[in-house]
């Protein structure tokens, strides 16, 4: 039988005012992690944002300077260092610092083999969520949590917090299940990756209900509700709090033809098309290295609207798009404006947030049409939080 393991929390720490705290993320915990790896032959599932301490030393390096026997590294989408496109082929490498084999866990390999995980005893997951269920970091994370099953090998995730911790949005259906919603949560899960975690193995998800034999290494100092500034940017297109905020509630534009700012130094802070000629805010998205090369608009004259110094939903908001599609009515190209609508319907998890929005519903009633579900999930949810 394999077994689920959760190391305990200490208790005191609780106990401390939340000021008095200093926030220890789970890598950072080198006197908890460090035992489990001895004598280990260890893998890395790691990305840019995988540091720890004050300098920001990378978790690879800090490891392999305690002597720990790392093999491999495993790359999620955007690679090792963060760098590649959304959507963009990962290719297999060496990491030149220390020369070790890096495998790709984005593109046709989203898995790894048996033959991957075959001179490896631990897998360490430790990389930064921002708290949506398109975010594909958490996808890669449950395809990690099935191979070890499958081969009985070891993961430990090390947690960070969830600068997104809202539980809001329709749950996904079972006929939108694809890599932006391998799981039945709502578009904002309101888990930390350790907590999703546990979720996944206790929900019984993984394929064919087997359990990964899971180590989670919470975090100290910080609760559910407290903010978080990411020290370091998630992704390309994330680059700073702001668009992490809005980054749900403007995901949703990717399935239809307006821009959220790829290819511009505000992605997810703006957005807008050639057709919304009305809009106050001009924009040309162009290519970009570390953000976008081959942006949607390339080059051309956008209108559209900026957030930058907005006050960000507290939550998942359908004000953009629902009025942007509004204005595509006014201008007779409401049928141009859902140009990848199964692309939509995977990202909100549903057909029935678009037909609603199609149909003319504002957004308080297409909220109330999902708070049934909603419900029943933050009822499940409790089971399974670390930082109440």
């Amino acid at each position: 039988m394999k077994t689920f393991y959760i190391l305990p929390i200490i208790v005191a720490l609780w106990c401390l005012p939340l000021q008095a705290q200093t926030l220890r993320v789970g890598a950072e915990q080198l006197e908890t992690l460090l035992p489990l790896l001895k004598e280990k032959r260890v893998a890395l599932t790691v990305n840019q944002t995988s540091v720890v301490g004050p300098q920001r030393t990378h978790l690879l390096d800090t490891l392999l300077s305690h002597r720990v026997n790392v093999r491999k590294i495993f790359a999620p989408e955007h690679g090792f260092r963060g760098k590649a496109d959304a959507g963009e082929t990962i290719q297999n490498g060496k990491d030149v610092k220390s020369g070790l084999p890096i495998l790709s866990l984005y593109g046709n390999n989203k898995k790894p083999t048996a033959s991957q995980l075959a001179d490896i005893d631990v897998m360490i997951f430790d990389i930064q969520d921002v708290g949506a269920r398109f975010y594909t970091y958490i996808s890669t994370m449950h395809y990690l949590m099935e191979a070890c099953a499958e081969n009985e090998k070891m993961l430990i995730v090390t947690d960070r917090p969830n600068p997104c911790d809202y539980v809001d949005g329709p749950v996904r259906e079972p006929a939108q299940k694809s890599f932006v919603g391998m799981h039945p949560i709502p578009v904002l899960h309101g888990c930390t990756i350790g907590e999703l975690a546990q979720m996944i193995n206790g929900e019984g998800w993984l394929k064919g209900g087997v359990k990964c034999k899971l180590t989670i290494i919470p975090m100290q100092g910080w609760k559910h509700g407290q903010p978080y500034s990411l020290p370091i940017k998630p992704s390309p297109n994330l680059p700073n709090d702001q668009a992490i905020a809005l980054y749900p509630s403007l995901c949703p534009f990717e399935g239809t033809s307006v821009s959220v700012g790829r290819g511009t130094y505000t992605p997810f802070q703006i957005y807008g098309s050639p057709h919304m000629k009305d809009a106050p805010f001009h924009f040309k998205p162009q290519a970009l290295e570390g953000f976008d090369k081959n942006p949607m608009y390339k080059n051309q004259d956008c209108h559209g609207y900026d957030l930058r110094n907005v006050n960000p939903p507290q939550g998942l908001s359908l004000q953009y798009v629902i009025a942007s599609y509004q204005s595509y009515q006014k201008s007779g190209k409401a049928q141009a404006f859902f140009s990848r609508p199964s692309w939509f319907d995977l990202l909100m998890g549903t057909p029935t947030v678009r037909q609603q929005i199609m149909a003319g519903k504002d957004e308080a009633f297409i909220r109330n049409s999902w708070q049934d579900k909603l419900n029943v999930y933050k009822s499940m949810r409790q089971k399974y939080l670390l930082y109440p």
